[in-house]
């Protein structure tokens, strides 16, 4: 389905009067597409190609799609999802993605399934890629936390070997300094926190949170993914940061058949931990009314603007310097050892357990 054929509805918290410091204009894609073969591929590649344009044409810097955009995300039939990854890369699917960056002056950040030959062997990853708004490669990341049995099906975890090189890295846009993560990885307050103390100001989830999917059994899931929002705004929180969750809404087909909902609950909160961006709600779609209710594409765009917010908490003396209460400085480092240990204790049982040397 081609962009075109709908409306976009755009919902924003900008400024007309942004400061010379660096700050980013977000924007986030929320729609529906089709996923499983190369047709749907390049369906949504098109999308890309024109919510590039539209967003270009306000002022946005950097542009978030789903997890799993190219290709879609509920591919569970293994060989399909590994045949998608080794098509787009043999077709230059992603130098397109590049072009439409560099030809709209805006960094997109474009979820894909990637194929790659690490440690003497093929393997396909659930991956983002980032292109700066030069068309160059400012990131590719691969999800280091799978969810589920599908996905574990799928794909192998992300930088398992050393020749992968850094998981956890941060690039700039517009002056800022950005971070990735995956979907689930969203649930694991170590990570956002480690780009945090890598220099992060800004932190984009693409995500697949759905309501519903169709699992590699042919069953329906029975229990809706859980809406993390509140999760967002404790990650910008105890972290100082924007952080933003970019999630499909709707339905998603494969071969002309509805394998999952979406949603739909794209954010974005800022470092007080308020949401700029939550999707409001939309009237109830009309079959005779275009444009309405749940089936539409939207583009929600906000600005970042670290030099908008000041502490968080009231000042203080510390020795003879008037100092701002801020968790970043006031971690006791020497004391988070068992953060990384090898072994947990089970809250059930209260035994100790090991972790495996290799994710499973």
């Amino acid at each position: 389905m081609q962009l075109r054929e709908y409306a976009l509805i755009i919902q924003s918290f900008v400024s007309d009067d942004l400061p010379r410091t660096p700050h980013v204009r977000l924007a986030l894609y929320q729609g529906f597409g089709t996923a499983g073969s190369m047709q749907a591929v390049q369906a949504n590649l098109s999308t890309l190609q024109a919510v590039a344009h539209r967003a270009a044409d306000h002022g946005v810097h950097l542009l978030s799609f789903p997890e799993l955009y190219l290709s879609g995300y509920d591919v569970t039939d293994v060989d399909s999802a590994h045949r998608l990854a080794d098509e787009i890369q043999q077709q230059g699917v992603l130098d397109k993605v590049a072009a439409a960056a560099r030809a709209n002056g805006l960094a997109i950040i474009c979820p894909y399934p990637e194929a790659a030959d690490v440690a003497g062997k093929r393997r396909y990853y659930d991956s983002i890629a980032v292109y700066g708004s030069d068309g160059v490669l400012l990131k590719n990341y691969r999800k280091t936390h799978l969810w589920g049995g599908d996905e574990r099906n799928n794909w192998s975890f992300g930088y398992v070997f050393a020749e992968e090189g850094e998981a956890y890295s941060v690039f700039e846009v517009n002056g800022l300094r950005v971070g990735v993560l995956n979907c689930y990885e969203a649930e694991f307050p170590e990570l956002c926190r480690i780009l945090a103390l890598k220099g992060a100001q800004l932190v984009v989830i693409p995500t697949a949170a759905d309501e519903y999917t169709v699992l590699r059994t042919g069953e329906l899931t029975k229990t809706p993914y859980p809406d993390v929002q509140f999760l967002i705004r404790a990650n910008a929180y105890h972290n100082n940061l924007f952080c933003a969750y970019s999630n499909r809404r709707g339905t998603e087909t494969l071969n002309g058949e509805v394998v999952g909902g979406y949603l739909g609950n794209s954010c974005l909160a800022d470092p007080h931990g308020n949401f700029l961006i939550p999707a409001f709600p939309l009237p109830p779609r009309r079959d005779d009314q275009p444009g309405s209710g749940w089936d539409d594409h939207m583009l929600l765009i906000a600005d970042c603007v670290p030099a908008f917010y000041g502490p968080t908490h009231p000042e203080t003396k510390i020795g003879d310097r008037t100092k701002a209460t801020q968790y970043l400085n006031d971690r006791r480092w020497d004391l988070y050892g068992p953060l990384t240990a090898s072994e947990r204790v089970d809250q059930a049982t209260g035994l100790s357990e090991q972790y495996p040397e290799q994710p499973e």
